[in-house]
C-alpha cells in the first residue's frame, strides 16, 4: 500500500549488538525515511529485557558520525600523518589487488591478516576474509589478544568454554564477582545479580580496583593484580581443612582430586595474604562463606570475567578459579558453578565459514597478534620466516591497542610495508595505511552472532542501506578475490548464504529470522552429574594434555612478570581496564561518550601520591623501560596502595603526547593461551 509523502515511513528492524561483550544484545532499531533515528534494546530478548548500556544506545551517534569514513582513501603523506585523498573502489581494489599478487608471487606468507572483535560476528569477522587468506595461503593470526589464557584454562579443566547458564545466578545466594566490573562490562549479569542480591543473596567483589561493581556489593577484596591463583588455593585450603566439601561429587565427579589437595594444603591463609596483599581474616572470611554452600540445597556462583587471566599466570588463574565449585558441590544446583564463558556450546561451523580445505595442504606460520611490535620489525630469517611485507587490517585497531606500542607504531611506520585498512572512521591505525576503506556499521549489513555470556544466537538484518560508498568486509574481500583471480564458487555466496552456513543445521535459521534470536537447547545444570567435555568426562585437577606438553598437570600460582614489590625502580602495579564509557578502543570518538570520561586518567591512592608529593588533578608522568605516558592524576579509593589504574584504551591520538597506557604494557605472554599481559606491568609515576 503507498504510503504518504508527507507522513514520516517508520518501522523496526531486529539486530544484535556486534561488540565484545558477554551480553551480545538484541537490538531494535527504529528507521524513520531510510535513516536510523534510534536504537533500543529487544525487550522480547530475555537477555536483553529492553535495555541496553549507555554505549549502544547511542549507536546511531556513531553510524552517522560525521568524521565516518564514506570513500576509499589513499595515503598522500608520511606514514601516521593521517594525510589521504579519495579515490575510487575500483582504482583502490585494483592496486592492492596488484601488490598483494607481486608480494604473494614471492611468498605468499609475507601477508598477514590482523583482526579480533571490532565486530564478533561471524559473517563480517572470518567468514569470506578467512576464505580469502586460506586461498592466498597468507600467514595466519593468532588471536590472543582478550581471552585466550583463560580459554585454554576452562579447556583444561571443564573441557571446553563452557559453565552455568547466566540467567540462574539470580537464584543463587552467593555469589563471587571474580575479576569483573559488571556493571560497566557485563550489565545484564548485573541484573540478574541484582535480583539475587534483593532476594537475600550474599555479593562479593574480587577485584585490584574498587570499581562501580564493587560499590554495589556487601564486600569488596582488593587483591593486588595477578595473585588470584594464590587466593583460590587458600580458599581451597581452608575448605579442606574444615572439611567444607562434598566428598561425592569430588570421589565421582573429579580426577586428580588426591594430587591438587596435597598443593592446595601449602596454602594456608597466611601465605596467600602476603602474596596478595590482603589481610588473612579476609581469606578465612571469603572460604568461609563459600565453604557454607558445601553439601547445602542452596547454590554459590562465581562470575569471572577476563580481566584476571592478563597476567603471566593468568592461564592457571583460571584454572584454579573454576576447580572450586567442585570442591563444594556446586555444580549439582542449577543457580551454581561458575562462568567465565559459554562460547564453546555454539556450534558455529567455522570450516564452512572459513574453508580452511582452500589452503590445499601448504604450509602456513602464524603470528601472535599481542607480538605484532616485535613481529613487523623482524628482518626474513629461517626461524621467523619471510618479512611481514603486506598487512590487511580489519575490525581491530592495533595500533591503540596492541601491548608495548611504541614498537607497534615503529612496526606500522615502515615504508616498505603495504596496509590496507578497512575502518569506520580514521583511527590511530588507518593513519598508518597506504588505503583505507570505508566499512559498514552494524546497521547496514547481515550478520549472524553467538554470545559468551549467554547461550542465544543472535541474526542481524540490516536496517538503513549503507552510508556513503561503504562496503560490507564480505563484499570488499569478494571484490578483492575477484581481481585476484580466486574463481571458487565459495567466493560468490552472499551474507545472508553465509548467515545459513554459519550454524548450518545446528540453529534453526527460521527462528532466527522470525524473532532474530534462538535459545541453544541444554540442561539447566550441565554438570549435576558430571558429564564434563573433558577427555575423563569428569572435571580435571589434573590435566593430562597439559602433562603431555611437558607442562604442570596441576595448576598452581604463577607470579607476574612483573611482580609488585620486586623493583624499587619501578615499585608501583599498573592496570589499564576499560573506560566506562569506551569499549576497548570503540566509542573513544563519539563525541558525547568523550565528553562523559573527560581526558585519559591515572587513578592512584592518596597515600601512594603523597609518598612523591602528588595532588589530585596533577599532570603526571607514569613510565617505566618502555616508554611514557603523560595524563591527568585522580586520587580516589579506587585504587589500592601500590596499584594504580589507567583508564582505557584511549585513541593515542587523543593523549598528551599522542601516546596510551599501551605504551607502558609488555609483549611478555600469559602461561596458558599465550595471551598478552596488559596487566602485568610495573611503572613509577612522577609530576610531569
Amino acid at each position: 500500500m503507498p504510503h504518504s509523502t508527507t507522513a514520516p515511513h517508520s518501522f523496526q528492524v531486529r539486530g544484535a549488538c556486534p561488540h565484545d561483550c558477554p551480553d551480545t544484545c538484541s537490538l531494535l532499531t527504529t528507521v524513520e525515511n531510510g535513516v536510523a533515528i534510534k536504537v533500543q534494546g529487544n525487550p522480547a530478548h530475555p537477555h536483553t529485557g529492553g535495555s541496553l548500556c549507555t554505549k549502544v544506545s547511542r549507536y546511531t551517534e556513531r553510524t552517522y558520525h560525521p568524521d565516518r569514513l564514506l570513500q576509499p582513501m589513499k595515503r598522500t603523506g608520511p606514514k601516521g600523518s593521517g594525510q589521504f585523498a579519495p579515490v575510487s573502489w575500483d582504482e583502490a581494489l585494483d592496486d592492492i589487488a596488484a601488490r598483494l599478487n607481486v608480494i604473494a608471487a614471492r611468498d605468499p606468507q609475507a601477508i598477514l591478516p590482523y583482526s579480533y572483535a571490532g565486530t564478533m560476528g561471524l559473517v563480517q569477522g572470518e567468514s569470506i576474509a578467512g576464505r580469502f587468506f586460506n586461498k592466498l595461503g597468507a600467514s595466519q593470526l593468532e588471536r590472543t589478544i582478550c581471552a585466550a589464557a583463560g580459554g585454554v584454562g576452562l579447556v583444561h579443566t571443564l573441557g571446553g568454554k563452557v559453565g552455568m547458564r547466566v540467567e540462574f545466578f539470580a537464584e543463587s545466594k552467593l555469589i563471587l564477582i571474580w575479576g569483573s566490573n559488571s556493571i560497566t562490562s557485563n550489565l545484564h549479569f548485573w541484573r540478574y545479580a541484582s535480583q539475587a542480591k534483593r532476594d537475600g543473596a550474599k555479593l562479593i567483589c574480587i577485584d585490584p580496583r574498587k570499581s562501580e561493581t564493587a560499590d554495589k556489593c556487601h564486600e569488596h577484596i582488593a587483591l593486588l593484580p595477578g595473585t588470584d591463583g594464590a587466593l583460590a588455593l587458600a580458599i581451597m585450603q581452608q575448605l579442606i581443612v574444615h572439611d567444607w566439601l562434598d566428598h561425592n561429587y569430588l570421589a565421582r565427579y573429579t580426577l586428580g582430586w588426591e594430587q591438587m589437595r596435597e598443593r592446595a594444603l601449602q596454602w594456608p591463609p597466611e601465605r596467600a595474604a602476603a602474596v596478595c596483599g590482603i589481610d588473612a581474616s579476609q581469606i578465612e572470611s571469603l572460604a568461609r562463606d563459600y565453604g557454607a554452600f558445601a553439601n547445602s540445597n542452596q547454590a554459590a556462583a562465581i562470575r569471572m570475567n577476563y580481566g584476571l587471566q592478563r597476567v603471566h599466570g593468568g592461564g592457571n588463574a583460571v584454572r584454579l578459579i573454576a576447580l572450586l565449585p567442585a570442591l563444594i558441590g556446586a555444580w549439582r544446583h542449577r543457580a551454581g558453578g561458575v562462568l567465565l564463558s559459554n562460547s564453546g556450546a555454539f556450534p558455529v561451523q567455522r570450516a564452512a565459514l572459513e574453508r580452511p580445505d582452500l589452503r590445499a595442504g601448504r604450509a602456513s606460520r602464524t603470528i601472535n597478534m599481542a607480538t605484532i611490535g616485535n613481529d613487523l620489525l623482524r628482518p626474513t630469517s629461517p626461524e621467523f620466516g619471510p618479512a611481514v611485507e603486506a598487512l590487511i587490517v580489519y575490525n581491530s585497531n592495533p595500533v591503540a591497542i596492541a601491548p608495548d606500542s611504541a614498537k607497534v607504531v615503529a612496526g606500522f611506520a615502515r615504508e616498505d610495508l603495504f596496509t590496507v585498512v578497512l575502518e569506520h572512521f580514521q583511527t590511530d591505525t588507518a593513519d598508518y595505511a597506504d588505503y583505507v576503506l570505508p566499512a559498514t556499521t552494524q546497521l547496514e549489513h547481515w550478520d549472524v552472532h553467538s554470545a559468551y555470556g549467554h547461550t542465544d544466537a543472535l541474526l542481524n538484518r540490516p536496517a538503513i542501506a549503507p552510508v556513503g560508498q561503504a562496503w560490507p568486509n564480505t563484499q570488499i574481500f569478494r571484490e578483492l578475490s575477484r581481481r585476484m583471480g580466486f574463481a571458487e564458487p565459495c567466493f560468490s555466496d552472499s551474507d545472508e548464504d553465509l548467515c545459513r552456513q554459519a550454524y548450518g543445521d545446528k540453529v534453526d535459521f527460521n527462528t532466527l529470522l522470525d524473532q532474530g534470536f534462538a535459545t541453544l537447547p541444554g540442561p539447566e545444570a550441565p554438570f549435576a552429574q558430571g558429564g564434563f567435555p573433558t577427555p575423563s568426562g569428569q572435571c580435571e585437577f589434573f590435566s593430562q594434555r597439559l602433562a603431555d606438553l611437558g607442562l604442570d598437570g596441576l595448576p598452581d600460582h604463577v607470579p607476574n612478570h612483573e611482580s609488585a614489590g620486586s623493583s624499587q625502580t619501578y615499585p608501583l602495579a599498573m592496570i589499564s581496564p576499560p573506560a566506562r564509557n569506551f569499549l576497548n578502543s570503540s566509542f573513544v570518538n563519539v563525541g558525547s561518550l568523550r565528553q562523559s570520561e573527560g581526558e585519559p586518567l591515572l587513578e592512584m591512592h592518596p597515600a601512594d601520591a603523597a609518598a612523591r608529593q602528588l595532588q589530585d588533578g596533577a599532570l603526571v608522568r607514569v613510565f617505566n623501560p618502555r616508554g611514557e605516558h603523560r595524563c591527568r592524576l585522580s586520587l580516589n579509593d579506587r585504587a589500592r596502595p601500590g596499584v594504580v589504574v589507567g583508564l582505557g584504551v584511549w585513541w593515542r591520538k587523543f593523549g598528551l603526547d599522542g601516546h596510551n597506557v599501551n605504551q607502558l604494557t609488555s609483549q611478555a605472554l600469559t602461561d596458558l593461551g599465550n595471551a598478552p599481559t596488559f596487566y602485568d606491568c610495573l611503572v613509577d609515576v612522577q609530576a610531569a
